[in-house]
């Protein structure tokens, strides 16, 4: 199969808009559709290569056979986009699922799209936003076949450090990826709380050399501590965010998993609640700790943070 490929890319907010740049980047031919048509004519701008859809149908009709279609929309979009892409996809095509949708949910897809004899993937997609630079992380399941024709397009969305495996039929791509997730959130929990110890300690720590060093081969080294660098390479006293602090499912759903293969998560468990107490908590929202999980949000993610 020639490397070059042509896709069909369905939504384009913060990860899809980037993925898309990073595949014509590669010399893939990318559609497009989005929901507002607006969005998709702005990144046309960018991205002269691409073409525009006005319609999911007018979007799968230009592609070749197999016509392989990714979608990048949340959760609680996908059932309503999938129904339009069905209408238009035959046996032998490929839909990918690259959101964070729940297993179960893909589980069904999967056994609805292979008696179609469609080839569907629920693919975990983690790196954030700096993935366009440091190469995307894909976690994969579903049909073995449609993960063989689509290598190219993962093996050009990987580099140059991230990559992908496949992990099993259904759901197995977006388990893995739900495990990912709730890990993050004690991750981030944890970074949270021991700078804030650093930050009330009487030695006056300067905290962005703190982490600078901790970056050079230390045992908490890694992505999330070098998004905290860049948070406080921005504003080292976190002093012009408040500690509200988003939970998008993952964690939850981890939680609902490990509590049917009963499993303790406390670590998981309490960084959730501690989400949730942040909405109405002022002295959580006013803490370090909160101010930095938001911050560690904003930078790996792009999402947004409430200003002071």
């Amino acid at each position: 199969m020639a490397f070059d490929m042509k896709i069909g890319f369905i939504g384009l907010g913060r990860m899809g808009n980037r993925m898309v740049g990073k595949l014509t980047l590669e010399g893939h031919n990318v559609v497009v559709w989005n929901r507002t048509l607006q969005v998709a004519k702005d990144l046309q701008k960018e991205i002269n290569s691409i073409q525009v859809s006005s319609s999911i149908k007018e979007l799968i009709d230009s592609l070749p056979r197999p016509k392989v279609i990714w979608i990048m929309v949340s959760h609680q979009g996908v059932d309503e986009v999938l129904d339009e892409v069905k209408k238009y996809s035959k046996s032998g095509d490929v839909v990918v699922d690259g959101g964070n949708s729940h297993f179960q949910d893909t589980e069904k897809r999967f056994n609805e799209f292979e008696k179609l004899g469609i080839h569907f993937l629920g693919i975990g997609t983690s790196g954030g936003i700096v993935a366009t630079k440091n190469g995307y992380p894909f976690m994969v399941g579903g049909s073995k076949k449609g993960y063989d024709i689509i290598k190219p397009i993962l093996d050009s969305l990987a580099k140059p450090h991230g990559g992908h495996q496949y992990f099993g039929k259904g759901g197995a791509g977006h388990f893995v990826k739900m495990v990912h997730n709730g890990i993050e959130y004690g991750i981030m929990q944890s970074l949270g709380e021991g700078f804030e110890v650093l930050e009330k300690s009487k030695y006056n720590f300067n905290l962005l050399d703190v982490a600078k060093l901790w970056q050079k081969g230390t045992l908490v080294s890694g992505f999330m501590l070098d998004r905290a660098k860049d948070a406080l390479e921005k504003n080292s006293k976190l002093d012009d965010i408040v500690g509200v602090i988003d939970a998008s499912g993952e964690a939850l759903w981890t939680i609902e998993a490990a509590k049917k293969e009963n499993v303790k998560v406390e670590i998981i468990e309490r960084s959730l609640d501690y989400r949730k107490r942040s909405k109405t908590d002022k002295k959580i929202q006013q803490s370090f700790t909160a101010r930095m999980v938001a911050a560690l949000r904003r930078e790996f993610g792009g999402h947004e943070v409430k200003k002071r």
